[in-house]
């Protein structure tokens, strides 16, 4: 399926004017000197404003040819505005497009003329100054990753490369930006991350908080811990805006096909044998991507700069009930093909080397705190999905000719 050619697709962009200044409230105290923001500062650190944030957004997203990326670019442009009252403005889509990157995926904001593709690299120290300066940016969403556990195991090289070095040379320059725009309320950071930097949870224990300590047990998630690290000192060293969530495991459309859903859906479909990992009892927690993608907007909106929020679907699932869920949806959506029973299809194979055995999201502080809730249940969420795979069969093909045959990772170790 080709794209579209979108309003914008460029480099780097020309300059545009300022934005409009950010809207305060009555309530709030107002600066003892005419033409200078009010500074209030925090009990975490002592540099950082907790003004609200603009009402008009000029918002950069990496990583937003993604999965999670492509959606949060869309729901930005869609129904965020009027979830929180929030205009946006701009939203500067900034991809490497490495083989998970799809501009396909950005199809149905092709001729928005808000949306600016940028095709670059987080790692590039002066595209990002130029895009923060150029575009005014005033909140970035930080979503650039490699993300997959099976591709750090056989190559974990690049999960370092992006995921460390290229988190700290985002950050870094959203300081100096943040710095030369006099600090205060220029620029909110949201950092994306993931529940697997808390380590594995055994069957009785309680789900992973805001609280838990780090213990990481993959390259990939001792990456994104190491990213996370970054994160919470630029804000406690310089006092840089920075908000960062962690969620649990993400399904719903555009999600690269090597991931457990899509996979698992491609292969009931075409009548293949299922391969399940060990015996199939490890546990995820399941949150449908649009669910997530309105927890990122309220954590950047209304979240407290230094602090973390966990984002999680609220249901808790073993692999081997997953793949028999999603059997069994198939068959009630698809008519015109025999899908075998269960126990024919499903194949146990050799476990994911230092496979993690169980993770689960408690997210009862962003839903208290800043009023989420998901709106999906897994059984709506999932129904969703394997519709959209049904009907988009064009976006898998066009994968399958490129990157990805739909064959197993990760067996190293």
């Amino acid at each position: 399926m080709a794209l579209k050619r979108s309003a914008v697709r460029i480099r780097y962009a020309p300059p545009i004017a300022s934005p409009t200044q950010p809207h305060r409230p009555p309530s709030e105290k107002k600066s003892e000197k005419p033409g200078k923001s009010t500074f209030v500062t925090s009990p975490i650190c002592p540099l950082v404003c907790h003004l609200p944030p603009p009402k008009h957004m000029n918002i950069l997203v990496t990583g937003g040819a993604g999965f999670i990326g492509s959606n949060l670019v869309q729901y930005l442009l869609g129904k965020a505005p009027k979830a929180l009252g929030q205009e946006v403005t701009k939203v500067v889509n900034l991809d490497k497009l490495t083989y998970a990157g799809n501009l396909s995926n950005l199809q149905p904001i092709a001729s928005d003329p808000r949306h600016v593709f940028v095709e670059g690299d987080i790692i590039d120290a002066d595209l990002m100054t130029r895009l923060l300066a150029e575009h005014a940016i005033t909140h970035v969403m930080h979503l650039a990753a490699e993300s997959h556990v099976d591709r750090s195991i056989d190559s974990p090289f690049p999960f370092v490369e992006t995921n460390v070095v290229g988190s700290f040379q985002l950050l870094d320059a959203c300081r100096k930006h943040w710095e030369e725009q006099g600090k205060g309320e220029a620029i909110r950071f949201l950092h994306v991350s993931t529940d697997e930097v808390y380590g594995s949870l055994e069957l009785n224990d309680p789900a992973f908080s805001e609280s838990n300590s780090y213990l990481p047990n993959s390259p990939y998630s001792a990456s994104k811990a190491a990213s996370d690290h970054l994160a919470r000192a630029y804000f406690h060293t310089y006092g840089l805006p920075v908000i960062t969530t962690n969620c649990s495991n993400n399904y719903g459309p555009y999600q690269f096909p090597e991931k457990l859903i899509p996979l698992m859906i491609q292969k009931v479909i075409r009548g293949e044998n299922l391969p399940v990992y060990g015996d199939g009892s490890n546990i995820r927690d399941w949150l449908y991507v649009e669910d997530h993608c309105s927890g990122l907007f309220r954590s950047l909106v209304k979240g407290q700069p230094g602090e973390t929020y966990c984002i999680g679907g609220k249901r808790e699932m073993r692999n081997i009930d997953l793949v028999r869920t999603l059997i069994e949806v198939i068959r009630e959506l698809v008519e015109d093909v025999e899908i075998r029973p269960a126990d024919e299809i499903i194949t146990f194979v050799t476990d994911r080397p230092g496979h993690d055995k169980r993770y689960a999201i408690d997210c009862t502080k962003i839903c208290s705190e800043l009023g989420w809730e998901p709106d999906e249940t897994f059984e709506s969420g999932i129904r969703r999905t394997v519709q959209w795979y049904l009907d988009n069969p064009e976006w898998i093909a066009a994968i399958e000719d490129k990157s990805y045959q739909l064959e197993r990772l990760g067996q190293k170790g």
